[in-house]
């Protein structure tokens, strides 16, 4: 991960940690039910939680399997996880700094790796990818859902702004077929899919980032003045001049190592 990156997303997270841990979005939702029934159904042993957040995942996979390891690039958020997670009563989940790029795990060391909202802050998708398949057992599973890119230009450029400016270390979100592309290069093969939508409540998504005044009200401006079609291609709704809330979707993957 580049240096710069690294630095902001360090930067971005470090500070908001706990509102992670606390963020209902994040605790729960149909998303995270997906990739639940997904890992039970692999039953693995070991299963590795990459950019753990909050660690709202790894917390849900600890209650089916015998050892997970959650893994996050900033110290911060981790210990804000193993707070959360210690406090909840499991201790079958172990923590570790690290960077996606450089995995420091052997090969084939997992049955399953998760990665839930994470991966549009990755600069380099393809070696974090070939990092995840690379500790995967043959046969094994890469679960993972991240914002799912919009395929018009307009409406992705759009969206890319809005990210960027609530979130400076947003990368980009990537299109199905993207996905699909970046995960057959790395030898990983799409076995089940699903794309679910995701409300984000405007007050909480942005006051999470920790914007400031002035950036917040230049965002939502700058919301306001994009064309109306721009608004509805992402369900913003409207209370007069006060943004109250927006919609995205949400892209979630089940890919096998070859």
């Amino acid at each position: 991960m580049s240096e710069v990156q690294k630095a902001q997303v360090q930067a971005q997270f470090g500070a908001s940690a706990q509102d992670y841990v606390t963020s209902a979005g994040h605790a729960a939702g149909l998303d995270l039910e997906r990739l639940i029934a997904w890992g039970r159904r692999r039953a693995a042993s070991r299963v590795l939680d990459v950019a753990t957040g909050g660690g709202h995942t790894a917390l849900a996979f600890a209650g089916f399997t015998p050892v997970v390891i959650a893994t996050d690039l900033t110290l911060p958020m981790l210990e804000a996880a193993r707070g959360f997670i210690r406090g909840k009563g499991v201790v079958n989940v172990r923590f570790l700094e690290s960077d996606v790029e450089a995995l420091p795990f052997e090969d084939a060391s997992f049955g399953v790796v998760t990665c839930r909202t994470a991966a549009h802050h990755f600069p380099a998708i393809l070696t974090a990818l070939k990092e995840v398949a690379r500790v995967l057992k043959p046969g094994g599973s890469l679960l993972i859902q991240d914002i799912l890119g919009h395929e018009d230009r307009e409406m992705a450029a759009f969206i890319l702004e809005v990210e960027k400016r609530r979130d400076p270390s947003h990368v980009r979100s990537f299109r199905q077929l993207e996905w699909t592309a970046f995960l057959r290069a790395t030898g990983l093969t799409v076995i089940d899919e699903a794309i679910l939508e995701k409300v984000r409540v405007w007050e909480d998504w942005t006051a999470r980032s920790r914007m400031s005044g002035e950036a917040r009200a230049a965002l939502d401006r700058f919301i306001l003045d994009a064309p109306a079609r721009c608004r509805e291609a992402f369900q913003f709704k409207l209370d007069g001049d006060r943004i109250v809330s927006f919609t995205d979707r949400m892209l979630l993957l089940r890919a096998d190592k070859d």
